[in-house]
């Protein structure tokens, strides 16, 4: 247990470390920068992550008129005008990120739509901002963006802090919100893709190709909006949009059999020529081994460069291909960068990360159940705070009182914690804890709830198959091993501003947890088809009948005697003493 005073201060530089990566050296009015991160997994798969970051130097929240735009998308660049955003964070994202066999993540989304907007301080009505830009940007992404509503929003008070400018510190202005039922297609990509300036037509776009990337173990795309200070003042401002896609090649899925890998063999396509309108066009493979002895990747054509860098609190090598130096489209049109193993993937070490947490639902039974979460902290002597944000539904009711947190057999109390209790039909549970991490522990966070009684209209089309609840939110300052050295924004790798480090010695992460599957207590909705059934039988046969017998009009008509054929034969038949017809 840690002093208040401690834990304040921890929180601070916790939340703001993101904020406090360094602000940008001046560029020019209008650029563009894209770059590709191919990263070999311990388990002999591939990584790759696209970032494409314009930014432009002006106002949009002073300059409302602004009528020209060039390399920044209009229809992003209106929507800070007219609602007024400090900052917005929209990822969508199918599969979940492995830890514990792909290693720490770059750039982690949870499953399913993720957005959190920061709003200006000049907006009176933020739930209805909220609510109308969730609506528009349903339609920009072709996403289900609009089911967001007061049920599933909460508003975080230390977990989101902007990424931009850190003058932010009324949280009643920030609106959190996750779905994840989402599925991400391919009618998400394509707005995704138009919103670039080369579009899919040229540069590292080209290797875009819906058929390939959806055939992957994960898949996110994210928007990232916020604004830059160009001077160490911060009295000109810059904003910046950074578009990001990570994929994860699954080498069985792919049929490859964790053998070698290509641009072809991942993206069915090579790439051929740089942008036009990028200022930077490079691709970085990672080829950092453990035992410098023994190489772990070839990768031909040979690099023109080698980037060495502290990434993720380790030290990394990457093999560098500039699409913008002519050298090297001169022995070949197109570029096809190759990754042979030199050793099989069988003798690999799988590196632990320092960090890692899972979340799983016990008990039995669809009345009453428990959420357990736990968290891992694999360094050998540092210990560490962690940031967790809980969001529950409503039709969850948590037990709050049986909130425990055991870490090496003895309870922790969390140092810090929000709790904002639901309310049925209307918002969710949140819950937000500053928890300190001893060194080479396990700590466990459980909590009990009571599964709620639904309304039939509130029941999802497939109710059997069980109702989502969104991932736990992680932030943390992670001890590194190498200290960080600083170096301008402009000069080094846009991979490396996802990890920023306030003194060098740690780096910001933020993790997310697996989505959770609850059952509720579900009627039979195959009755009421039965019950149909039967009335309508009931009321074809019965009252038919009986209607029928009512309003039906009887005529009793006389027997008919007969024509002249049949006297005359009668009168015959008489004659010779023959029973009459």
């Amino acid at each position: 247990m840690i002093g208040m005073e401690k834990a304040k201060a921890l929180l601070g530089l916790l939340v703001l470390a993101p904020a406090l990566a360094g602000s940008a050296a001046e560029v020019p009015r209008d650029s563009l920068r894209e770059e590709l991160l191919i990263s070999p997994l311990p388990s002999g798969d591939v990584a790759a992550v696209f970032q494409f970051r314009t930014r432009w130097d002006t106002d949009l929240l002073q300059r409302r008129d602004v009528s020209h735009y060039g390399l920044f998308p209009k229809a992003l660049g209106q929507l800070i005008s007219t609602y007024s955003v400090r900052e917005l964070h929209l990822s969508l994202t199918q599969g979940f990120w492995r830890t514990r066999s792909w290693g720490q993540p770059y750039l982690q989304a949870p499953p399913g739509a993720e957005l959190w907007v920061w709003f200006q301080d000049s907006v009176t009505e933020v739930d209805k901002a909220w609510k109308n830009l969730s609506n528009v940007l349903s339609g920009i992404f072709c996403a289900s963006l609009n089911f967001i509503d007061s049920t599933n929003t909460v508003t975080p008070t230390a977990s989101f802090k902007p990424l931009g400018l850190a003058n932010v510190t009324d949280h009643n202005f920030l609106r959190y919100a996750v779905l994840p039922r989402e599925v991400v297609c391919t009618e998400n990509l394509t707005p995704w893709k138009k919103l670039l300036p080369c579009s899919s037509k040229a540069g590292l776009a080209v290797l875009l190709k819906a058929e390939r990337l959806f055939h992957t173990s994960y898949h996110s795309q994210a928007v990232h909006i916020r604004p830059i200070c160009r001077d160490a003042s911060c009295l000109s401002v810059s904003w910046e949009l950074r578009q990001t896609l990570t994929v994860v090649f699954d080498s069985f899925a792919s049929g490859h059999g964790k053998k070698d890998w290509s641009f072809f063999k991942m993206f069915s396509r090579t790439l051929t020529e740089a942008c036009p309108l990028a200022s930077q066009s490079k691709v970085y493979i990672d080829i950092s081994s453990k035992d410098q002895e023994k190489e772990l990747l070839e990768v031909s054509p040979a690099p023109l460069s080698v980037y060495e860098a502290s990434v993720q609190g380790d030290k990394r090598t990457y093999a560098v291909y500039d699409l913008l130096n002519p050298a090297l489209f001169s022995g070949s049109r197109s570029l096809n960068v190759q990754l042979k193993w030199k050793r099989p993937q069988d003798d690999l070490d799988l590196a632990v990360p320092v960090l890692h947490a899972q979340r799983y639902v016990s008990g039995y039974g669809l009345q009453t159940g428990e959420i357990s979460t736990l968290i891992y902290n694999t360094h050998p002597y540092r210990a560490f705070p962690v940031l967790l944000l809980e969001t529950v539904p409503w039709y969850l009711r948590l037990y709050i009182h049986t909130l425990t947190i055991i870490t090496k057999g003895k309870e922790n109390k969390p140092s810090y914690i929000h709790y904002q209790p639901a309310q049925d039909r209307q918002r969710p549970h949140l819950l937000e804890m500053l928890i300190q991490l001893p060194a080479n522990s396990v700590t466990k966070i459980t909590i009990q709830f009571e599964r709620a009684l639904l309304k039939w209209t509130e029941y999802t089309p497939d109710p059997n198959h069980g109702f989502y609840v969104s991932s736990s939110v992680l932030s943390a300052l992670v001890p590194s091993v190498i200290a960080r050295k600083e170096e301008d924004e402009d000069l080094s790798p846009l991979f490396a501003s996802l990890f920023p480090s306030f003194d060098g010695s740690s780096f910001f992460v933020r993790l997310y947890t697996e989505p959770l599957l609850v059952n509720l207590p579900t009627p039979d909705f195959s009755m009421p088809y039965n019950v149909i059934c039967l009335t309508c039988t009931v009321v074809a046969v019965c009252y038919g009948s009986f209607y029928n017998l009512l309003t039906r009009t009887f005529h009793v008509e006389e027997p008919n005697r007969g024509g002249l054929a049949k006297r005359l034969a009668n009168a015959i038949r008489k004659l010779r003493g023959v029973p009459l017809l």
